[in-house]
């Protein structure tokens, strides 16, 4: 029997975060029927961090902003930290952006108020929530993204990858039990990207915050230990690591290389530090990863031979014709 009951608001016992079962988002206009998610499956562990991959029009936009309480589900099962969206009011959207989610966008714009300093914009946040002691709290969380030295810097003062880390320090202000990003290294160059990384990282451990990170770019598997892809409205695959990143950098730190060597080294050959796995959904369909496909010479509408191979439970995909 399963934990939810699904006329409830809440999860009983519930160990996930985030909990999609057969998700579905259909956007209607009075000419069109969009499906832009068709039965999404999907896990989140409480303090994990993780991404989500796909290709511009896969549906993980649209998954981001009913995460993020933007966008209502339309149908299917959304629980996040045991709570029912499909079931959710107004108000309960309200309180839900308020105090359990923090969101930090890829447009900097979205994030910062342009005319007030650094500071001011963390504890912009807490104002409107009537907390206290918003100014020590702001400066902590400054110096927690490397910026405490910037506090009265203003937007067009600093560089894309300083905004970008002052918005992270404004989506923890509230103190979000998850913790969205929607492309947060997007628009700044490698080596900000991997401080931007790691500062997530660095929230993730310290915090214990549920950290998803949405994306198009799959190189993120290099640092993260879980990704999953995004393909047509549904969960494909999932690229996980072999090993932890972090064993990873531990065991090459033990030959004597330097932080910076063992993780250029960490990020070596994906197909030694990586697997992918094909996601079976609810009725047992799956999506081949597109490089199989290609490999296979065949395309989505092809009809296709599966075979079971008795002695070693292998499963062939035959090219028909």
């Amino acid at each position: 029997m399963s934990s939810f009951d699904k006329n409830s608001m809440t999860a009983d016992n519930d160990s996930a975060m985030i909990r999609c079962e057969n998700l579905v988002k259909i956007y209607k206009t009075s000419e069109v029927e969009v499906v832009a998610l068709q039965g999404l499956d999907l896990t989140v562990d409480r303090g994990e961090l993780m991404a989500i991959v796909g290709n511009s029009g896969s549906g993980k936009s649209t998954l981001l902003n009913m995460l993020g309480g933007l966008d209502r589900p339309s149908a299917g099962q959304l629980f996040v930290d045991g709570k029912n969206l499909l079931k959710f009011t107004d108000n309960d959207y309200v309180e839900y952006k308020r105090n359990t989610v923090g969101f930090v966008w890829q447009n900097n714009a979205r994030n910062l108020v342009p005319y007030l300093t650094a500071v001011q914009n963390v504890e912009l946040p807490m104002l409107l929530d009537g907390r206290r002691k918003r100014r020590e709290k702001a400066l902590k969380l400054l110096e927690s993204v490397g910026l405490l030295g910037r506090k009265n810097s203003r937007l067009d003062q600093m560089s894309g990858g300083e905004q970008q880390r002052v918005a992270i320090a404004i989506a923890l202000a509230n103190d979000p039990k998850l913790l969205l990003a929607d492309e947060p290294t997007g628009s700044v160059d490698t080596k900000t990207s991997n401080m931007i990384l790691d500062i997530f990282k660095e929230v993730n451990k310290t915090l214990g915050v549920t950290v998803v990170i949405v994306t198009h770019d799959v190189r993120l598997a290099r640092h993260i230990d879980r990704v999953v892809a995004i393909r047509d409205g549904r969960t494909s695959s999932e690229i996980v690591r072999k090993r932890s990143y972090k064993e990873e950098l531990e065991q090459i730190k033990g030959f004597g290389e330097t932080e910076a060597d063992a993780s250029a080294a960490a990020e070596g050959d994906d197909g030694f530090t990586h697997e992918e796995l094909v996601v079976l959904d609810r009725a047992g369909r799956l999506q081949l990863p597109r490089d199989h496909m290609d490999k296979l010479g065949i395309k989505g509408g092809d009809r296709v031979k599966v075979e079971v191979d008795d002695e070693s439970g292998r499963l062939y995909i035959v090219r028909s014709g």
